[in-house]
């Protein structure tokens, strides 16, 4: 907490008003500019549920600069939560680098929550992290990802088929349409 409660207090007063708005701005400008570390915990959390494109850049500067071990994991939860693609290069980067095992654990936790195959190498080299919590992280991500690709194929072998039963349907319905008979 910070020096002043109450100012705190009227801070979260005002996020709780603005939660029903669902205004991603507003709680990006707290993430850039309230310096308290209650209130920030509490944005970016704000910011997993409403978040937009607009937040990514906010919340990958708080992954990368933020001093606060809490506050950079729960912005790596955040991009999760988002998932959206523009946020695996910056869940990159701290699964691999970030000095924190718990903010490494959760960015590998979030790329395998986007699911964008363009995480798999990094993950693959978190799944060699010094600490069990990345590594197992890095793991279930990259089976999370090998999910998606097998699903993928499934659907796509679901629709072929779909798809040429309509055609033989189609074939078979040409065949036993009667003529129009002629004198």
């Amino acid at each position: 907490m910070g020096s002043d409660r109450e100012k705190e207090f009227a801070i979260l007063q005002e996020m709780e008003e603005k939660y029903d708005s669902k205004d991603a701005s507003y709680f990006n400008k707290v993430m850039k500019n309230e310096p308290s570390l209650v209130v920030r915990v509490h944005a970016v959390t704000v910011l997993s549920e409403i978040g937009d494109e607009s937040s990514v850049l906010v919340l990958a500067d708080v992954l990368k600069k933020d001093p606060s071990t809490l506050i950079r994991h729960e912005a790596a939860f955040s991009l999760g939560q988002l998932g959206l693609k523009s946020a695996v290069p910056y869940l990159v980067d701290a699964a691999l680098n970030d000095p924190s095992e718990i903010v490494r654990h959760e960015s590998a936790a979030a790329l395998g929550a986007i699911g964008d195959e363009r995480a798999r190498d990094a993950l693959n080299k978190a799944s060699k992290d010094p600490s069990d919590e990345v590594r197992g992280s890095a793991i279930a991500s990259l089976f999370n990802l090998d999910f998606m690709l097998h699903s993928a194929k499934r659907e796509k072998e679901d629709a072929e088929k779909l798809a040429a039963k309509i055609q033989e349907k189609r074939k078979m319905d040409s065949r036993s349409k009667k003529k129009m008979p002629h004198p």
